[in-house]
């Protein structure tokens, strides 16, 4: 199988191409994975450059008090999918999604956006913002907090920035590619993925096996046939569990840009590993296997590949 492409550090940003308010002076650094700078060992110097956590933090905050008052309300819901399947979209999503391309237009002019609701602005952009307002709208609509905005931010195509905000909950779950880490009601803390060894220990998650079509349907059933325990439903959060260390596999069909750029950062910075079936980036979409231990991952593409 193809090797996972790796996640490349962001370069930095000067502050004339960005928010002079989120900018700050920082030392000039050797690039981690997924981090900006470079640090030189003799006369070390330093630059302004622009804090992208900072402004992720103003992102959520801002959508998260867009669509709380929409929350276990009689809002009304309208079909994306002209067909009999329900694509449910809310005010909340819009209301959401525009309030971050504000902020987006006013920070970063030069940024393209890929959004859900609005389309795309300059995705051919070096660094582009993804969005997802409201990733699992048909939890939203059922007043089940198993719902998150997404965000991410993409330098050449690559995610080097992600997060998912459950502003309900208070849970927000942030990743770079080379960490990730948890802020909640329980406090902070480094997300770590868990070992294990085998499908047949493996706790395995999808949205749901309805939205796969028939041959994608019975590869998912392949696993779901081998693994320990098998469950449904979460959107994001399954990915954000995986990251967390609580499960260990999930497998999806027909994802968006949206829906994995921002989870890619989390999942990999807590150690994890995300392809499409066929082991290629999965930052485009499409066909989608997250696993917290590598073997785990192999032998889920064998099975949906067989």
């Amino acid at each position: 199988m193809s090797e996972p492409e790796h996640q490349h550090p962001v370069p930095e940003v000067r502050a004339d191409e960005g928010a002079a308010s989120d900018a700050r002076i920082l030392e000039f650094r050797i690039p981690r994975q997924g981090r900006a700078g470079f640090r030189r060992r003799k006369g070390t110097f330093s630059v302004t450059v622009i804090d992208f956590s900072a402004f992720l933090d103003r992102l959520a905050s801002a959508s998260g008090e867009t669509i709380l008052p929409f929350f276990r309300t009689s809002l009304s819901v309208d079909n994306k999918n002209a067909g009999h399947d329900l694509d449910p979209v809310t005010e909340a999503d819009r209301a959401a999604e525009a309030v971050m391309r504000r902020l987006i237009k006013a920070n970063f002019p030069k940024h393209g956006i890929i959004g859900e609701e609005f389309g795309d602005e300059a995705p051919d952009a070096e660094y582009v913002w993804v969005l997802d307002p409201i990733d699992g709208t048909k939890s939203f609509i059922s007043g089940l907090p198993i719902w998150g905005t997404l965000i991410a931010l993409m330098h050449n195509g690559v995610p080097a920035f992600g997060m998912m905000h459950q502003p309900y909950i208070g849970e927000r779950f942030v990743g770079d590619g080379g960490a990730a880490s948890y802020k909640g009601p329980s406090g902070e803390r480094k997300l770590s993925v868990r070992r294990c060894a085998s499908l047949a220990e493996a706790t395995l998650f999808t949205t749901s096996p309805r939205l796969m079509n028939g041959a994608d349907r019975s590869a998912f059933e392949r696993i779901e046939r081998v693994a320990r325990l098998s469950r449904y439903g979460g959107d994001c959060y399954a990915y954000c569990m995986l990251s967390a260390g609580h499960l260990d596999l999930v497998v999806e069909t027909e994802l968006k840009p949206y829906d994995i750029a921002p989870l890619v950062p989390i999942i990999t910075g807590a150690g994890g590993i995300v392809t499409t079936w066929d082991g290629k980036p999965p930052q485009h979409g499409g066909r989608i296997v997250a696993a917290g231990d590598a073997r785990v991952h192999e032998a889920a593409l064998k099975l949906l590949n067989s």
